[in-house]
């Protein structure tokens, strides 16, 4: 008996990178069998058997896909706590009162992916605040003649608005208008920790600057900048074409000490940036704000010191959910109940930062738009093809026609990412029907675009001293 329960164990733990989606086993959650809410079901009779209890909770083995190890001594080498564990799927589900519904595996470590996002929010509202704008500078270090618009000298630009774009760049162009400002004979030098439309490079972004401050060489940005004003209502922004040409070259240096300001943009409001980042899952706009949190360890640190996760549970790579993650399902419930709490504190709901399943843009718009749960579920997805063998996860409420809302949480790992999202939704209606079917949350959509252009314009202000970079930093 012990042999075949071992053969098992690394039959499971050999599931991996190498094995092709298609071919994967069906996802461990598929079609449970969903108890009334007094009870608590079991997905038990619909999994694979699970590796003995005894074992750590990360037991992948390491070797090739066909090979198996030479002994029992071989094996326990070869475990590691930065694997994954050969459990494929990992699942909570509470009512707001904090009963259990479901609980399956919600001990074990599994890769949250882009899940981790709602930790990174939260850790950013308590932060800053929900209405905190991020703010860009724009400095000169030469010398303005009014007659003929022209800036002899360089343009400075810095910033760590992780929501900084196109449009942006435009609004600036068109202030510097509004001053005056039509050419720069000098360079345009961008900060070190300056970026543009999701671009990770400060040289990149500073090209992209550089093309999209000057009318000649933007159509992409100009119609964007339309459509956006046009969308807003700020029809009187159109009367002309907003254009700053830099005759010199782009370069990235800190501002020197003898600038001088010359406006200042805030970005829009902290949870409109959220919305926009948790709708389409954006990981750059998330690592970028986890910069400003401390990254990945003072994320992890703030989960463990400020929301009493054990250390045990949380082990971080990253900001996005890129990469090698872990987390528990009962700590991943810990972050939602918190997030919920955080924006309750300012009289905001979790679905003015996240996805409204079948109504917003992004990564829930299709998975439930032509179904009754169409409105009725605000929630998180994750997904990674390849690390872990494949992970999806989704975290977040669920409300029901006999007026209960639920909150879940669902990982899934070493599988199809499709398949894990197939059962993911099945389990939801599943629990959903048992309450009498979904019922849409009260929830009024808005232009996603308009999220980001809600920014403010600054002359002469001096932006928060931590946001830009000075000489000597």
């Amino acid at each position: 008996m012990f042999a075949v329960g071992l053969l098992l164990v690394l039959t499971l733990a050999l599931t991996g990178d190498g094995v092709a989606q298609e071919k994967s086993p069906a996802p461990s959650v598929a079609r449970p069998t969903i108890q009334p809410p007094t009870a608590t079901p079991s997905l038990s009779s619909q999994l694979p058997s699970q590796p003995p209890a005894q074992l750590p909770p990360h037991v992948p083995s390491q070797s090739p896909v066909g090979e198996l190890p030479a002994g029992i001594e071989e094996v326990v080498t070869q475990l590691s706590v930065e694997k994954p564990a050969p459990l494929r799927h990992g699942v909570l589900i509470e009512t707001l009162a904090g009963e259990a519904v479901m609980n399956e595996n919600a001990d074990q470590a599994f890769n949250p992916a882009s899940a981790i996002k709602l930790a990174t929010a939260l850790s950013a509202l308590r932060g800053f605040g929900p209405h905190h704008r991020f703010t860009t500078a724009v400095w000169t270090d030469g010398t303005f003649d009014r007659a003929t618009g022209t800036i002899t000298g360089d343009l400075i630009i810095s910033g760590r608005d992780p929501s900084f774009h196109y449009e942006h760049a435009v609004m600036l162009a068109r202030e510097m208008n509004l001053l005056g400002i039509r050419t720069v004979t000098g360079d345009l030098i961008v900060a070190p920790r300056f970026t543009m439309n999701f671009s990770s490079s400060s040289l990149r972004s500073g090209e992209r600057l550089y093309d999209t401050l000057d009318a000649t060489r933007r159509p992409a940005a100009a119609r964007m900048w339309s459509e956006t004003r046009q969308a807003a209502g700020v029809n009187e922004s159109l009367q002309s074409e907003p254009s700053v040409a830099v005759m010199g070259a782009v370069y990235v240096e800190a501002v020197p000490p003898r600038a001088r300001m010359l406006l200042t943009h805030r970005s829009s409001q902290l949870v409109d940036v959220l919305k926009v980042l948790l709708c389409y899952s954006n990981n750059f706009m998330a690592d970028r704000l986890g910069d400003a949190l401390g990254g990945a360890p003072g994320l992890q640190r703030f989960l463990i010191t400020e929301l009493g996760i054990p250390e045990a549970e949380v082990r971080l790579a990253s900001t996005s959910g890129l990469g090698v993650n872990r987390l528990t399902p009962r700590a991943m419930m810990r972050v939602y109940r918190e997030l919920v709490a955080e924006l309750a504190k300012h009289r905001l709901t979790p679905a003015d930062i996240l996805p409204v399943a079948g109504v917003d843009p992004g990564t829930l718009q299709r998975r439930f738009e032509a179904t009754p749960a169409h409105g009725s579920i605000i929630a998180k997805t994750g997904t990674l093809n390849r690390t872990d063998g494949g992970a999806s996860a989704l975290v977040g409420q669920m409300s029901t026609q006999s007026g209960e809302t639920l909150f879940f949480v669902i990982f899934n790992q070493r599988g199809s990412v499709r398949r894990f999202r197939d059962a993911q939704d099945r389990l939801i209606a599943e629990l959903q029907n048992e309450r009498g079917g979904p019922a849409a949350f009260a929830y009024s959509p808005h232009v996603m675009a308009m999220r980001l252009v809600n920014t403010e314009l600054d002359r002469a202000k001096q932006p928060n001293t931590d946001e830009y970079e000075s000489i000597d930093n």
